[in-house]
């Protein structure tokens, strides 16, 4: 095993046949961490041999297959609280030392995860660059001219130098999103509240989340299965919906994603074509791009900083600023140094314009399945954050700073390297609760694109499952179809018609019995032999409407999984076997629309 290859999948390999050990690993993990340091500042506090010896001796009485995370060194942002550990917010004035973890913390540990400290950041998570630290700049992994990106500066350094297999940040306004860009790294914001924010120093509660840092999106995929729970410590904690657990994450099949209209990349030569070349890869993946307006993505955006939110930041650092404003950087009280100001009547202002945006945005959302940009304009170099702290950092959150106001989840993933060796990727988002049908894209992207991801390796194979998001698609062979009477049932659900297509050739088709409104209706089943392909449309709903969909059905039909004749198998509408005893068989027709037809004559 090379000691670069920290994924999750190389470590439990090597734990269950004894040719590495925790012990041994986190040993010398921590003295590369530490030679490291001095350059990169990745770390403010690295565990010390006692404070990291609870975690290793108790993984001693565990068994490898009972942890699925059994061994696995992980880095932890310091605004998120490790038990017994100084939690600093990159502000030594504002330390303060928990007695007990943050609640996502607590469950990686659980799970047999090993922290390996707490690292650098933007003072109090307000930055997007990585170098706002009275504990050092951070510089990017591959480019000295560069910065790392943040404010999860040390947590992305920590995961692309080799340290971690993973790390944790936070992102309210980009700040898992940017570094990962920056330093070949997946960086997973998740839906608002589906990781829990207990035991983090807030930047804006009402927006935070905590973010994952991986080399691969499947890596990402399996943290978030594992973690993504309500937490009653957290108010702001939301529920997993079934539809976006483990077994969404996939392959995709015929999707249809945005891109912007106007794109903006601030006069950089290169990320225009790599940018087409990501779209062209998801094209070539069967997906269909749809150019949307992202002027209303950009003014939310604009709303984050230009507007009242900046005084939700203040009741963090504000009463430090007021007892001893040299404790908090210039800059970060730059940032903050109109928030006293702001009204409620502005606050309430920005909040009716911000809906009236998300109602925009959502219908721009509805008729794809994700939305495709750069993670930011162009890199920014730490000559010019040197000479303009402030224009650069904004620069660098053009694509990000709209997400979490609009609440939509989004992943970062790498796909390119530019030629001066910096690393350039491109950032998917959607609507909440579809984080595993995006990091499914994102693993697509990974494995189209041929970029070694951090290590030296190439993303493990797909799993072969389909990927699935909060849309159903559901196959009609009768009323339901385009224009007949019962389509209105898909209508008021909010379905779109995906394709008209046909079944596998393992079918038949029975007209039914008029139902007491007149209704006809045909019943469709599977056979063993002397089938036909049979005309259906494929429709795709919110998964939310389906059970009061199913509600309408009636005897003998109901939902179960129907063949279509590209192979793939989609829930649909079949007829249970008593059903067509005496009803009239119409396969010859091929299908309903043309049976009908064939009556009216």
């Amino acid at each position: 095993m090379s000691s670069f290859d920290l994924r999750l999948s190389t470590l439990r390999a090597a734990y269950l046949n004894g040719t590495m050990t925790p012990r041994k690993l986190i040993g010398e993990l921590l003295a590369k961490a530490a030679a490291l340091n001095p350059e990169f500042h990745l770390f403010i506090h690295l565990l010390s041999e006692a404070e990291i010896a609870p975690y290793l001796e108790w993984l001693d009485t565990q068994d490898v297959e009972s942890l699925p995370l059994y061994g696995i060194p992980f880095a932890i942002k310091d605004n998120i609280d490790l038990a017994g550990i100084p939690t600093t917010a990159a502000c030594p004035a504002f330390s303060y030392t928990p007695a007990e973890s943050a609640t996502l913390v607590a469950q990686l540990i659980a799970l047999g995860a090993v922290p390996l400290g707490k690292t650098n950041l933007d003072q109090f998570a307000t930055g997007l660059n990585g170098t706002r630290s009275p504990y050092g700049k951070c510089r990017n992994s591959v480019h000295p001219e560069y910065p790392s990106g943040g404010s999860s500066a040390g947590s992305a350094l920590a995961v692309a130098l080799g340290v971690a297999s993973f790390a944790l940040g936070t992102d309210t306004a980009g700040s898992g999103r940017v570094p990962a860009g920056l330093n070949n790294l997946v960086g997973l914001k998740a839906t608002k509240g589906l990781l829990s924010t207990a035991g983090v120093v807030p930047a804006c509660r009402t927006l935070d989340c905590v973010t994952y840092f991986t080399a691969t999106a499947r890596e990402a995929s399996e943290l978030l299965a594992l973690t993504a729970h309500a937490d009653p410590r957290d108010a702001y904690s939301r529920r997993n919906p079934q539809w976006n657990d483990a077994r969404a994450f996939g392959n995709l099949t015929r999707f249809r994603f945005g891109v912007p209209s106007k794109l903006e990349f601030a006069g950089c030569a290169e990320s225009p074509a790599l940018f087409a070349k990501a779209r062209a890869m998801l094209e070539a993946a069967g997906g269909e791009a749809v150019e949307i307006d992202f002027a209303p993505f950009v003014e939310a955006a604009n709303l984050l900083y230009q507007g009242p939110w900046v005084a939700e930041r203040y009741t963090v650092a504000g009463e430090l600023i007021e007892a001893n404003e040299e404790a908090v950087l210039p800059v970060i009280r730059d940032v903050l140094a109109k928030a006293p100001g702001a009204t409620a009547v502005e606050l309430f202002r920005a909040q009716y314009r911000l809906q009236a945006l998300k109602v925009t945005c959502d219908a721009a959302l509805e008729s794809v399945d994700f939305v495709l940009t750069p993670t930011y304009p162009r890199p920014v170099t730490l000559a010019e954050l040197e000479r303009d702290p402030i224009g650069p950092n904004s620069l660098l959150g053009y694509y990000t700073n709209f997400m979490n106001l609009l609440d939509y989840a989004a992943v970062a993933t790498p796909t390119a390297f530019m030629k001066n060796g910096l690393p350039w990727g491109v950032t998917v988002f959607g609507r909440a609760f579809t984080d595993q049908y995006l990091l499914s894209v994102a693993d697509t992207l990974q494995r189209m694109s041929g970029v070694e991801c951090v290590g030296g390796n190439a993303p493990d194979a797909s799993n072969g499952r389909a990927a699935a998001n909060d849309r159903i698609r559901v196959a009609v062979c009768g009323a339901h179809m385009q224009g007949l009477p019962l389509n209105r049932d898909l209508l008021r659900r909010g379905a779109r018609l995906v394709e008209a297509t046909q079944t596998a050739p393992h079918y038949r088709l029975s007209a039914l019995a008029a139902t007491p409104d007149g209704t006809r209706r045909p019943g469709m089943w599977r056979v063993p032999d002397g089938g036909a392909a049979i005309a259906v449309e494929v429709w795709e709903m919110p998964s939310l409407e389906l059970g009061s969909f199913i509600a309408t059905i009636p005897s003998p039909l109901g939902l179960g999984k129907v063949e279509l004749a590209d192979r793939t198998w989609v829930t649909g509408f079949v007829c249970e076997p008593y059903g067509v005893e005496s009803a009239v068989d119409i396969s010859e027709f091929g299908g309903w629309r043309a049976w009908l037809a064939s009556e009216r004559k």
